[in-house]
Protein backbone atom coordinates (compact mmCIF):
# COMPACT_ATOMS: atom_id res chain seq x y z
CA UNK A 1 0.00 0.00 0.00
CA UNK A 2 1.02 3.28 -0.72
CA UNK A 3 2.46 4.75 3.08
CA UNK A 4 1.24 8.54 3.79
CA UNK A 5 4.32 10.15 4.90
CA UNK A 6 5.04 13.67 4.54
CA UNK A 7 8.22 15.38 4.20
CA UNK A 8 8.53 18.36 6.51
CA UNK A 9 10.12 20.75 4.17
CA UNK A 10 9.65 22.71 1.06
CA UNK A 11 11.68 24.48 -1.60
CA UNK A 12 13.44 27.37 0.24
CA UNK A 13 11.82 30.26 -0.12
CA UNK A 14 13.63 33.66 -0.71
CA UNK A 15 11.41 36.22 1.61
CA UNK A 16 10.36 33.65 3.93
CA UNK A 17 10.41 35.41 7.49
CA UNK A 18 9.37 35.23 11.16
CA UNK A 19 6.04 37.71 12.34
CA UNK A 20 5.49 37.35 15.84
CA UNK A 21 1.90 37.81 17.02
CA UNK A 22 2.18 39.44 20.42
CA UNK A 23 -1.43 38.43 22.62
CA UNK A 24 -4.14 40.56 21.66
CA UNK A 25 -2.76 40.64 18.48
CA UNK A 26 -4.51 40.38 14.74
CA UNK A 27 -3.59 36.49 14.13
CA UNK A 28 -6.29 36.25 11.17
CA UNK A 29 -3.98 39.31 9.63
CA UNK A 30 -0.97 37.75 10.16
CA UNK A 31 -2.24 34.21 8.40
CA UNK A 32 -3.19 36.13 5.69
CA UNK A 33 -0.74 38.04 4.99
CA UNK A 34 1.78 35.06 5.73
CA UNK A 35 3.79 33.64 2.48
CA UNK A 36 5.11 30.34 1.70
CA UNK A 37 7.93 29.63 3.66
CA UNK A 38 6.96 31.96 6.78
CA UNK A 39 6.78 31.36 9.98
CA UNK A 40 3.85 32.80 12.54
CA UNK A 41 5.22 32.84 16.36
CA UNK A 42 2.54 33.31 18.92
CA UNK A 43 3.97 33.69 22.49
CA UNK A 44 3.95 31.03 24.97
CA UNK A 45 0.57 30.89 27.21
CA UNK A 46 -1.17 33.55 26.00
CA UNK A 47 -4.38 33.37 24.50
CA UNK A 48 -5.79 34.39 21.45
CA UNK A 49 -9.45 34.02 20.96
CA UNK A 50 -11.40 33.74 17.64
CA UNK A 51 -12.45 31.62 14.26
CA UNK A 52 -8.73 31.21 12.37
CA UNK A 53 -8.83 30.37 8.45
CA UNK A 54 -5.74 28.92 7.00
CA UNK A 55 -6.07 30.52 3.35
CA UNK A 56 -5.16 29.00 0.47
CA UNK A 57 -1.27 30.43 -0.73
CA UNK A 58 0.29 30.13 -3.76
CA UNK A 59 3.74 28.01 -3.67
CA UNK A 60 4.87 25.01 -2.04
CA UNK A 61 6.92 26.46 1.03
CA UNK A 62 5.52 25.30 4.48
CA UNK A 63 3.69 28.57 6.14
CA UNK A 64 4.20 27.06 10.25
CA UNK A 65 2.15 28.19 13.39
CA UNK A 66 3.92 27.70 16.67
CA UNK A 67 4.71 29.65 19.61
CA UNK A 68 8.12 31.79 20.10
CA UNK A 69 11.19 30.77 21.78
CA UNK A 70 12.65 26.89 22.43
CA UNK A 71 10.33 23.92 21.73
CA UNK A 72 8.78 22.69 24.97
CA UNK A 73 9.36 19.07 23.98
CA UNK A 74 11.04 17.84 21.22
CA UNK A 75 9.54 16.69 17.52
CA UNK A 76 8.42 12.89 17.97
CA UNK A 77 7.93 13.66 21.38
CA UNK A 78 4.45 13.29 22.48
CA UNK A 79 2.41 16.45 24.05
CA UNK A 80 0.65 16.00 27.19
CA UNK A 81 -1.33 18.45 28.90
CA UNK A 82 1.25 18.98 31.66
CA UNK A 83 2.57 21.65 29.24
CA UNK A 84 -0.39 23.58 28.51
CA UNK A 85 0.43 26.49 30.81
CA UNK A 86 3.18 26.95 28.12
CA UNK A 87 1.43 26.94 24.56
CA UNK A 88 -0.16 29.26 23.18
CA UNK A 89 -4.40 28.81 23.29
CA UNK A 90 -6.31 29.16 20.54
CA UNK A 91 -9.78 29.23 21.90
CA UNK A 92 -13.36 29.66 19.50
CA UNK A 93 -15.80 32.03 20.70
CA UNK A 94 -18.73 30.42 19.65
CA UNK A 95 -19.51 27.37 17.83
CA UNK A 96 -17.77 27.80 14.96
CA UNK A 97 -13.63 25.72 14.77
CA UNK A 98 -10.82 28.00 16.37
CA UNK A 99 -9.26 27.03 12.83
CA UNK A 100 -10.33 25.97 10.05
CA UNK A 101 -8.91 24.74 6.40
CA UNK A 102 -10.20 26.88 3.53
CA UNK A 103 -11.18 25.49 0.47
CA UNK A 104 -7.69 24.22 -1.22
CA UNK A 105 -5.48 25.43 1.42
CA UNK A 106 -1.94 23.60 1.54
CA UNK A 107 1.32 23.28 3.16
CA UNK A 108 0.27 24.45 6.72
CA UNK A 109 1.73 23.54 9.90
CA UNK A 110 0.46 23.87 13.55
CA UNK A 111 3.42 23.26 16.30
CA UNK A 112 2.49 22.98 19.84
CA UNK A 113 -0.62 25.21 20.16
CA UNK A 114 -3.35 24.41 22.30
CA UNK A 115 -6.94 24.40 20.65
CA UNK A 116 -10.40 25.08 22.65
CA UNK A 117 -13.66 25.12 21.24
CA UNK A 118 -16.51 27.14 22.06
CA UNK A 119 -20.00 27.90 22.35
CA UNK A 120 -22.42 24.58 23.16
CA UNK A 121 -19.25 22.46 22.15
CA UNK A 122 -21.65 20.68 19.93
CA UNK A 123 -19.38 21.83 17.01
CA UNK A 124 -15.46 21.31 15.70
CA UNK A 125 -12.81 22.19 16.91
CA UNK A 126 -10.44 21.89 14.21
CA UNK A 127 -11.53 21.35 10.91
CA UNK A 128 -9.13 19.95 8.20
CA UNK A 129 -11.73 20.53 4.79
CA UNK A 130 -14.98 20.84 5.09
CA UNK A 131 -17.27 17.93 5.49
CA UNK A 132 -20.79 19.12 3.87
CA UNK A 133 -21.52 19.33 -0.07
CA UNK A 134 -20.02 22.01 -0.26
CA UNK A 135 -16.43 20.61 -0.40
CA UNK A 136 -17.99 18.48 -3.56
CA UNK A 137 -14.83 18.19 -5.47
CA UNK A 138 -11.37 16.77 -5.51
CA UNK A 139 -9.85 20.39 -5.87
CA UNK A 140 -11.79 21.79 -3.29
CA UNK A 141 -10.06 20.16 -0.31
CA UNK A 142 -7.11 21.00 1.43
CA UNK A 143 -4.06 19.80 1.54
CA UNK A 144 -0.60 19.03 2.83
CA UNK A 145 -1.59 19.75 6.09
CA UNK A 146 0.42 19.14 9.81
CA UNK A 147 -0.28 18.84 12.92
CA UNK A 148 2.49 18.13 15.30
CA UNK A 149 2.32 18.16 19.10
CA UNK A 150 -0.84 19.85 19.40
CA UNK A 151 -2.91 19.86 22.91
CA UNK A 152 -6.65 19.39 20.92
CA UNK A 153 -9.49 18.86 24.08
CA UNK A 154 -13.02 19.31 24.88
CA UNK A 155 -14.68 21.00 28.01
CA UNK A 156 -13.66 18.28 31.24
CA UNK A 157 -17.67 19.29 31.94
CA UNK A 158 -18.73 19.55 28.55
CA UNK A 159 -17.19 17.77 26.30
CA UNK A 160 -16.83 18.60 22.43
CA UNK A 161 -18.73 16.75 19.80
CA UNK A 162 -16.02 16.31 17.35
CA UNK A 163 -12.41 17.65 18.10
CA UNK A 164 -10.72 16.99 14.93
CA UNK A 165 -13.09 16.79 11.33
CA UNK A 166 -10.20 15.26 9.33
CA UNK A 167 -11.71 16.02 5.58
CA UNK A 168 -8.41 16.85 3.37
CA UNK A 169 -5.40 15.20 1.81
CA UNK A 170 -1.91 14.24 2.72
CA UNK A 171 -2.38 15.28 6.32
CA UNK A 172 -0.72 14.24 9.06
CA UNK A 173 -1.45 14.33 12.95
CA UNK A 174 1.35 13.28 15.06
CA UNK A 175 2.58 13.64 18.90
CA UNK A 176 -0.47 15.48 20.03
CA UNK A 177 -3.01 15.03 22.90
CA UNK A 178 -6.49 15.21 21.74
CA UNK A 179 -8.86 14.47 24.82
CA UNK A 180 -12.42 15.29 25.99
CA UNK A 181 -14.18 14.78 22.92
CA UNK A 182 -17.48 13.56 24.11
CA UNK A 183 -21.18 14.22 24.54
CA UNK A 184 -24.42 13.11 26.31
CA UNK A 185 -26.69 11.65 24.10
CA UNK A 186 -25.08 12.44 21.06
CA UNK A 187 -21.57 10.71 18.94
CA UNK A 188 -18.29 12.35 19.95
CA UNK A 189 -14.99 11.32 18.11
CA UNK A 190 -11.62 12.76 19.01
CA UNK A 191 -10.63 12.40 15.11
CA UNK A 192 -13.15 11.83 12.13
CA UNK A 193 -13.05 12.26 8.31
CA UNK A 194 -15.67 11.01 5.76
CA UNK A 195 -14.93 13.79 2.61
CA UNK A 196 -11.27 13.78 2.41
CA UNK A 197 -9.10 11.22 -0.06
CA UNK A 198 -6.25 10.66 2.14
CA UNK A 199 -3.32 9.73 2.57
CA UNK A 200 -3.49 10.23 6.27
CA UNK A 201 -0.45 9.54 8.68
CA UNK A 202 -1.89 9.62 12.28
CA UNK A 203 1.06 8.42 14.86
CA UNK A 204 2.24 8.69 18.57
CA UNK A 205 -1.17 10.72 19.85
CA UNK A 206 -3.07 10.00 22.68
CA UNK A 207 -7.04 9.89 21.23
CA UNK A 208 -9.80 10.10 23.60
CA UNK A 209 -13.40 9.88 22.31
CA UNK A 210 -16.35 8.76 23.67
CA UNK A 211 -18.88 7.54 20.82
CA UNK A 212 -15.69 6.16 18.34
CA UNK A 213 -12.18 8.00 19.62
CA UNK A 214 -11.12 7.45 15.85
CA UNK A 215 -13.47 6.89 12.53
CA UNK A 216 -13.22 6.61 9.05
CA UNK A 217 -17.33 6.94 7.32
CA UNK A 218 -20.03 7.71 9.10
CA UNK A 219 -21.31 10.47 7.11
CA UNK A 220 -21.50 10.25 2.66
CA UNK A 221 -18.86 11.97 0.94
CA UNK A 222 -20.12 14.91 -0.85
CA UNK A 223 -16.75 14.20 -3.21
CA UNK A 224 -18.39 11.24 -6.06
CA UNK A 225 -16.85 7.79 -5.37
CA UNK A 226 -14.71 9.10 -2.58
CA UNK A 227 -13.10 6.26 -0.61
CA UNK A 228 -10.79 7.82 2.79
CA UNK A 229 -7.44 5.88 1.44
CA UNK A 230 -3.90 4.95 1.97
CA UNK A 231 -4.31 5.16 5.89
CA UNK A 232 -1.64 4.69 8.34
CA UNK A 233 -2.36 4.56 12.17
CA UNK A 234 0.61 3.82 13.80
CA UNK A 235 2.10 4.52 17.54
CA UNK A 236 -1.10 5.81 19.12
CA UNK A 237 -2.69 5.32 22.28
CA UNK A 238 -6.44 4.91 21.42
CA UNK A 239 -8.40 4.82 25.23
CA UNK A 240 -11.16 6.39 27.27
CA UNK A 241 -10.76 6.90 31.18
CA UNK A 242 -12.43 3.96 32.94
CA UNK A 243 -14.11 6.82 35.23
CA UNK A 244 -16.77 7.28 32.14
CA UNK A 245 -18.40 3.91 32.47
CA UNK A 246 -19.71 5.95 35.66
CA UNK A 247 -20.98 8.59 33.53
CA UNK A 248 -23.61 9.54 30.98
CA UNK A 249 -21.05 9.97 27.57
CA UNK A 250 -22.34 7.90 24.96
CA UNK A 251 -20.06 5.36 24.33
CA UNK A 252 -19.53 2.75 21.46
CA UNK A 253 -15.89 1.84 20.14
CA UNK A 254 -12.67 2.44 20.24
CA UNK A 255 -11.78 2.69 16.07
CA UNK A 256 -14.13 2.37 13.26
CA UNK A 257 -13.44 2.00 9.45
CA UNK A 258 -16.79 2.65 7.67
CA UNK A 259 -15.57 3.86 4.56
CA UNK A 260 -11.71 2.92 3.94
CA UNK A 261 -9.14 1.40 1.60
CA UNK A 262 -5.52 0.52 2.04
CA UNK A 263 -5.40 1.30 5.85
CA UNK A 264 -2.53 -0.08 7.92
CA UNK A 265 -3.05 0.11 11.85
CA UNK A 266 -0.11 -1.27 13.30
CA UNK A 267 1.30 -0.98 16.92
CA UNK A 268 -1.20 1.16 18.65
CA UNK A 269 -2.68 0.22 22.28
CA UNK A 270 -6.51 0.12 22.00
CA UNK A 271 -7.95 -0.14 25.18
CA UNK A 272 -11.33 0.89 27.65
CA UNK A 273 -14.36 -0.43 25.89
CA UNK A 274 -17.34 -1.76 27.55
CA UNK A 275 -20.79 -2.39 26.81
CA UNK A 276 -23.14 0.69 26.54
CA UNK A 277 -24.84 2.44 23.19
CA UNK A 278 -23.59 -0.51 21.33
CA UNK A 279 -22.58 -4.26 22.29
CA UNK A 280 -18.78 -3.66 23.51
CA UNK A 281 -16.28 -4.22 20.43
CA UNK A 282 -13.36 -2.02 20.40
CA UNK A 283 -13.05 -1.89 16.54
CA UNK A 284 -15.20 -1.88 14.05
CA UNK A 285 -14.50 -2.85 9.98
CA UNK A 286 -18.44 -2.22 9.25
CA UNK A 287 -19.35 -0.83 5.97
CA UNK A 288 -21.71 1.82 5.68
CA UNK A 289 -23.51 3.64 3.10
CA UNK A 290 -24.73 5.76 6.48
CA UNK A 291 -27.32 8.44 4.47
CA UNK A 292 -28.28 5.89 1.05
CA UNK A 293 -25.70 8.15 -1.18
CA UNK A 294 -22.89 6.26 -0.82
CA UNK A 295 -23.47 2.62 -2.88
CA UNK A 296 -19.17 2.90 -4.24
CA UNK A 297 -18.39 2.48 -0.02
CA UNK A 298 -16.00 0.11 1.11
CA UNK A 299 -13.97 -1.50 3.84
CA UNK A 300 -10.93 -2.85 2.02
CA UNK A 301 -7.11 -3.91 2.26
CA UNK A 302 -6.62 -3.27 6.18
CA UNK A 303 -3.53 -4.73 8.07
CA UNK A 304 -4.50 -4.68 11.79
CA UNK A 305 -0.74 -6.10 12.88
CA UNK A 306 1.44 -5.45 16.24
CA UNK A 307 -1.17 -4.04 18.22
CA UNK A 308 -2.38 -4.16 21.69
CA UNK A 309 -6.26 -4.34 22.43
CA UNK A 310 -7.42 -4.40 25.60
CA UNK A 311 -9.87 -4.09 28.77
CA UNK A 312 -12.90 -4.23 26.33
CA UNK A 313 -15.98 -6.33 26.26
CA UNK A 314 -15.15 -7.40 22.79
CA UNK A 315 -12.79 -7.17 20.23
CA UNK A 316 -13.08 -6.93 16.20
CA UNK A 317 -16.38 -6.91 14.08
CA UNK A 318 -16.28 -7.69 10.56
CA UNK A 319 -19.53 -6.58 8.15
CA UNK A 320 -19.21 -7.62 4.85
CA UNK A 321 -22.46 -5.73 3.42
CA UNK A 322 -24.16 -2.60 4.56
CA UNK A 323 -27.21 -3.61 5.58
CA UNK A 324 -29.52 -0.60 5.50
CA UNK A 325 -28.40 0.40 1.81
CA UNK A 326 -26.09 -0.53 -1.31
CA UNK A 327 -22.84 -0.67 -0.69
CA UNK A 328 -19.30 -2.64 -1.66
CA UNK A 329 -17.95 -5.99 -0.02
CA UNK A 330 -15.73 -5.41 2.95
CA UNK A 331 -12.80 -7.67 2.04
CA UNK A 332 -9.06 -8.60 2.52
CA UNK A 333 -8.84 -7.95 6.45
CA UNK A 334 -5.62 -9.52 7.62
CA UNK A 335 -5.56 -9.12 11.41
CA UNK A 336 -1.84 -10.62 12.87
CA UNK A 337 0.63 -10.49 15.22
CA UNK A 338 -1.68 -8.74 17.89
CA UNK A 339 -2.52 -9.04 22.07
CA UNK A 340 -6.17 -9.45 23.10
CA UNK A 341 -6.41 -9.41 26.62
CA UNK A 342 -8.63 -8.70 29.00
CA UNK A 343 -11.55 -9.55 26.42
CA UNK A 344 -14.06 -10.17 29.19
CA UNK A 345 -17.60 -9.73 29.29
CA UNK A 346 -17.48 -10.18 33.36
CA UNK A 347 -15.47 -7.10 33.92
CA UNK A 348 -16.86 -4.57 30.50
CA UNK A 349 -20.31 -6.61 29.89
CA UNK A 350 -21.20 -7.55 26.10
CA UNK A 351 -20.54 -11.21 25.26
CA UNK A 352 -16.81 -11.49 25.34
CA UNK A 353 -16.18 -12.88 21.96
CA UNK A 354 -13.09 -11.77 20.46
CA UNK A 355 -14.58 -11.65 16.79
CA UNK A 356 -17.46 -11.04 15.10
CA UNK A 357 -18.49 -11.68 10.86
CA UNK A 358 -21.92 -10.54 9.90
CA UNK A 359 -23.13 -10.16 6.08
CA UNK A 360 -20.28 -12.07 4.28
CA UNK A 361 -17.01 -10.47 4.43
CA UNK A 362 -14.31 -11.74 2.15
CA UNK A 363 -10.59 -12.68 2.39
CA UNK A 364 -9.83 -12.59 6.24
CA UNK A 365 -7.06 -13.75 7.45
CA UNK A 366 -6.76 -13.90 11.34
CA UNK A 367 -3.46 -15.37 12.06
CA UNK A 368 -0.60 -15.47 15.03
CA UNK A 369 -2.78 -13.73 17.61
CA UNK A 370 -2.41 -13.96 21.47
CA UNK A 371 -6.25 -14.00 22.79
CA UNK A 372 -6.77 -13.68 26.65
CA UNK A 373 -10.73 -14.20 27.27
CA UNK A 374 -10.59 -15.11 30.57
CA UNK A 375 -14.42 -14.63 30.45
CA UNK A 376 -16.62 -14.89 27.19
CA UNK A 377 -19.08 -16.50 25.29
CA UNK A 378 -16.51 -17.64 22.73
CA UNK A 379 -13.60 -17.26 20.10
CA UNK A 380 -15.49 -16.02 17.39
CA UNK A 381 -19.55 -15.63 16.16
CA UNK A 382 -20.69 -15.50 13.10
CA UNK A 383 -23.99 -14.92 10.72
CA UNK A 384 -24.19 -15.69 7.08
CA UNK A 385 -23.54 -15.59 4.32
CA UNK A 386 -20.39 -17.66 4.50
CA UNK A 387 -17.59 -16.54 4.78
CA UNK A 388 -15.10 -16.88 1.58
CA UNK A 389 -11.24 -17.39 1.30
CA UNK A 390 -11.30 -17.23 5.75
CA UNK A 391 -8.06 -18.16 7.34
CA UNK A 392 -7.24 -18.84 10.93
CA UNK A 393 -4.00 -20.22 11.79
CA UNK A 394 -1.42 -20.01 14.34
CA UNK A 395 -3.45 -18.34 17.71
CA UNK A 396 -3.55 -18.57 21.01
CA UNK A 397 -6.84 -18.44 22.79
CA UNK A 398 -9.28 -20.58 24.91
CA UNK A 399 -12.64 -22.01 23.84
CA UNK A 400 -14.53 -20.46 26.44
CA UNK A 401 -18.13 -21.54 26.00
CA UNK A 402 -18.97 -21.49 22.71
CA UNK A 403 -15.07 -21.05 20.62
CA UNK A 404 -16.13 -20.90 16.61
CA UNK A 405 -20.00 -20.85 16.51
CA UNK A 406 -22.39 -19.54 13.81
CA UNK A 407 -26.10 -19.41 13.77
CA UNK A 408 -28.31 -22.48 14.00
CA UNK A 409 -25.01 -24.60 14.43
CA UNK A 410 -23.29 -26.15 16.39
CA UNK A 411 -19.21 -25.16 17.51
CA UNK A 412 -16.42 -26.12 15.63
CA UNK A 413 -16.19 -28.41 12.57
CA UNK A 414 -20.38 -27.96 12.36
CA UNK A 415 -20.30 -24.35 12.16
CA UNK A 416 -16.37 -23.83 9.64
CA UNK A 417 -18.07 -26.12 6.99
CA UNK A 418 -20.92 -23.94 6.70
CA UNK A 419 -19.97 -20.18 7.25
CA UNK A 420 -16.45 -20.78 6.32
CA UNK A 421 -16.44 -23.50 3.21
CA UNK A 422 -12.76 -24.38 2.22
CA UNK A 423 -11.21 -22.45 4.87
CA UNK A 424 -7.87 -23.13 6.51
CA UNK A 425 -8.29 -23.41 10.70
CA UNK A 426 -4.62 -24.94 11.54
CA UNK A 427 -1.99 -24.39 13.77
CA UNK A 428 -4.17 -23.04 16.51
CA UNK A 429 -3.83 -23.31 20.52
CA UNK A 430 -7.86 -23.65 21.24
CA UNK A 431 -7.63 -23.87 25.31
CA UNK A 432 -10.72 -26.42 26.72
CA UNK A 433 -11.78 -27.07 23.12
CA UNK A 434 -12.86 -30.46 21.97
CA UNK A 435 -10.72 -32.24 19.28
CA UNK A 436 -13.50 -34.02 17.82
CA UNK A 437 -15.28 -30.72 17.28
CA UNK A 438 -12.55 -29.03 15.48
CA UNK A 439 -10.18 -30.04 12.13
CA UNK A 440 -7.21 -31.91 12.82
CA UNK A 441 -3.87 -29.97 13.04
CA UNK A 442 -4.60 -28.15 16.11
CA UNK A 443 -3.91 -28.34 20.27
CA UNK A 444 -6.48 -28.17 23.03
CA UNK A 445 -4.99 -27.83 26.16
CA UNK A 446 -6.28 -27.56 29.91
CA UNK A 447 -6.62 -24.00 31.00
CA UNK A 448 -4.19 -24.58 33.17
CA UNK A 449 -1.64 -26.17 31.08
CA UNK A 450 -2.60 -22.26 28.79
CA UNK A 451 -2.02 -20.17 31.13
CA UNK A 452 1.29 -22.00 32.17
CA UNK A 453 2.87 -21.42 28.98
CA UNK A 454 3.16 -17.46 29.05
CA UNK A 455 6.24 -16.01 31.03
CA UNK A 456 3.69 -13.84 33.74
CA UNK A 457 0.05 -14.90 32.76
CA UNK A 458 -1.09 -13.30 35.96
CA UNK A 459 0.67 -10.29 35.83
CA UNK A 460 -0.06 -9.64 31.89
CA UNK A 461 3.35 -11.10 30.80
CA UNK A 462 1.78 -12.86 27.20
CA UNK A 463 5.01 -13.50 26.12
CA UNK A 464 5.70 -17.37 25.76
CA UNK A 465 8.11 -18.89 28.45
CA UNK A 466 10.93 -19.91 27.13
CA UNK A 467 9.82 -23.43 27.64
CA UNK A 468 7.52 -23.61 25.98
CA UNK A 469 6.43 -26.55 23.37
CA UNK A 470 3.97 -23.68 21.18
CA UNK A 471 7.87 -21.67 20.53
CA UNK A 472 8.45 -22.75 16.94
CA UNK A 473 5.37 -24.91 16.50
CA UNK A 474 3.54 -22.35 13.82
CA UNK A 475 2.77 -23.62 10.42
CA UNK A 476 5.47 -21.10 9.24
CA UNK A 477 7.91 -22.57 11.70
CA UNK A 478 7.66 -19.22 14.22
CA UNK A 479 6.27 -19.26 17.63
CA UNK A 480 2.76 -19.51 18.10
CA UNK A 481 0.76 -16.76 18.78
CA UNK A 482 1.54 -12.52 18.55
CA UNK A 483 5.32 -12.92 17.31
CA UNK A 484 5.97 -9.10 18.41
CA UNK A 485 5.36 -10.39 22.45
CA UNK A 486 4.56 -7.30 23.69
CA UNK A 487 3.42 -6.94 27.73
CA UNK A 488 -0.19 -5.63 27.99
CA UNK A 489 -0.17 -2.19 30.01
CA UNK A 490 -2.63 -2.52 33.04
CA UNK A 491 -5.93 -0.42 33.50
Amino acid sequence: MTTAWLVFCGAPVASAATTLVRAGGDLQAALVNARPGDTITLEPGATYVGNFTLPEKSGTGWITIRPSGADPVPEGTRITPALAAGLPKLRSPNNQPVVLAARSAHHWRLVLLELEGGGDKSGEILALGDGSAAQSSLSHVPHDLVIDRCYIHGDAATGQKRCVALNSAATTITSSHISDCKRVGQDAQAIAGWNGPGPFTISNNYLEGAAENLIFGGSDPSIPNLVPSDILITGNLISRPPEWRRQSWQVKNLLELKNARRVKIVRNVIQNNWQAAQSGFAVLFTVRNQDGGCRWCQVEDVVFEGNVVQHSAAGISILGFDDNHPSLQTQSIVIRNNVFADIDNQNWGGNGYCFMFNGGPRRIVIDHNTIIQEHASGILQVEGPPVLEFTFTNNIVRHNAYGIIGSDHAPGRDTISAFFPASTVTHNVIADGDASRYPSGNQFPSSAQFRAQFAGYGDGNFRLAESSPWRNAGSDGRDLGAEFRPKAVPR
